[in-house]
């Protein structure tokens, strides 16, 4: 047992519920999506299931602040705290609305600035990984089922498998020809998005995944995850965790060499 094995509990409760209510919504005839100030869109099921989770951590860590990305931070009923949940209700909304089974729910407990317990229930793919510090990664669909996950062992890009979101954000952050390059000395290039790809870097599927940028409820949930696994997961300038608003997850021997090419 270690220091957050409660709360790594706690967070697979969470992720009962969240599977619970979206699934429900899940290709549902009259899912309601709304467009937020950004233009991405925003469903009924994103609402809810921050909701329900906001209405758990009141009743279980009333000391712990909530940060989600439907509702903002909270600060919790004894006043500010080190230690604060982050909820990105569905990670992939757009796959979510056109039907596609690939999206999340992600928890993450941040103690201080470090993402210590980090939670991804995706029901429709039947999988979950989580982690917590010291504890180390797993999969399956709960824990009795739980197998633990490792990053790979790939030492050189040739032999990589490299994935990278969308394109159109590379190239809105003036890196796109970087990327490219990339694509072009690797062994192969996927762009699995969201969650997923960091979540088959972390099982040793994939060996790196990169995204330009993020916010927090993007990330945290990833970052326990990819390094339990003994992965490493920096912003773009190298600065390990989930505050840079950017990400490099990889098996750990490649990372130096994909942030050089990236800076380049």
């Amino acid at each position: 047992m270690t220091r957050y094995a409660d709360d790594l509990a706690l967070a697979h409760v969470l992720a009962d519920t969240a599977d619970s209510i979206a699934m429900a919504r899940f290709r549902a005839q009259d899912l309601r999506v709304t467009a937020k100030p950004d233009l991405t869109p925003v469903t009924d099921a994103d609402t809810a299931v921050e909701k329900a989770l906001r209405a758990t951590l009141s009743r279980t860590r009333p000391r712990d602040g909530v940060l989600g990305e439907e509702f903002g931070a909270s600060i919790a009923a004894a006043g500010p705290s080190q230690r604060q949940w982050i909820i990105d209700p569905i990670d992939g909304t757009k796959n979510f609305v056109r039907g596609v089974p690939i999206w999340a729910t992600l928890v993450a407990l941040m103690d201080g600035n470090e993402p210590v317990v980090g939670m991804v229930s995706a029901p429709a793919l039947n999988r979950r990984w989580w982690a917590a510090k010291g504890l180390g990664a797993y999969a399956g669909r709960h824990t009795s089922t739980a197998t633990t996950i490792h990053v790979s062992g790939v030492s050189r890009l040739a032999d990589a498998s490299f994935c990278y979101s969308s394109l159109n954000g590379w190239e809105q952050a003036g890196r796109l020809d970087a990327i490219l390059e990339i694509t072009r000395r690797a062994w192969r290039s996927r762009a699995y998005g969201d969650f997923y790809g960091y979540m088959l870097v972390a099982e040793g599927a994939v060996d790196v995944m990169v995204e330009p940028e993020l916010s927090l409820w993007d990330l945290a949930a990833l970052v326990p995850i990819v390094t339990e696994a003994g992965g490493t997961f920096t912003d773009l300038g190298g600065r390990p965790g989930p505050g840079g608003g950017s990400a490099v997850a990889t098996n750990g021997k490649l990372h130096t060499e994909i942030i050089d090419r990236l800076s380049a």
